[in-house]
């Protein structure tokens, strides 16, 4: 007899305080059975997760994982790539993702055309996400160059003293002023006022 082929499922929190139930209520809703789902609750940089890896050894040609989202696999999709082809490419199995129904390798599976659309939505969906990235980081630098030339400041706008605020000031310390009449001769607001002297009082 030959091999019977597997359903396996794969559950990924990004930290051990999250809660991985509704993963697996998904996964065992598509029919894999508790004893092989794989969870992994801590967020690594790279994918030598011990769940994740214990995983991959134990799926065979013909088998079939399932997973709820396609992020499940990578943070980003030169990571879900890489790992999609490691698993449908080398190992030859399959893969299902519930949240995108397209990306489904078991469909119409004996003359891979599921292989093959999954393959081309994968493909298309890192092509989209790769622009975006792009397409923000042009925005950000159109921003930036349009904020320098208009002469805009990129921070905390600088506090501009008005000419004769330092003398003012001095005389208004002196207590030869009053603040009522500084501010009337400086042509400021109370708020404004007390803001410049704050300003002015950490410079010294």
């Amino acid at each position: 007899m030959g091999n019977i082929n597997k359903i396996f499922g794969y559950a990924r929190i990004s930290t051990i305080d999250q809660n991985e139930g509704r993963q697996i209520e998904a996964l065992t809703a598509a029919g894999v059975d508790e004893h092989f789902i794989f969870i992994d609750k801590t967020s690594g940089k790279d994918f030598n997760r011990v769940e994740y890896q214990v995983l991959i050894r134990a799926l065979r040609e013909g088998d079939t994982l399932i997973i709820k989202s396609i992020d499940r696999l990578g943070r980003n999709y030169d990571e879900i790539i890489e790992q999609w082809r490691l698993i449908t490419k080398e190992i030859k199995a399959h893969i299902k993702v519930l949240d995108l129904p397209l990306l489904d390798t078991t469909v119409n599976n004996k003359d891979l055309t599921g292989t093959f659309i999954a393959d081309i939505v994968l493909q298309i969906l890192s092509y989209v996400a790769e622009t975006e990235r792009l397409n923000i980081k042009q925005r950000q630098a159109e921003g930036i160059k349009l904020a320098k030339e208009i002469g805009k400041h990129l921070g905390r706008p600088a506090a501009e003293f008005p000419p004769d605020f330092d003398n003012l000031y001095t005389s208004w310390k002196r207590g030869k002023i009053t603040a009522t009449a500084t501010m009337a001769q400086l042509g400021l607001k109370r708020t404004t006022f007390y803001k410049l002297v704050k300003i002015k009082e950490k410079l010294l």
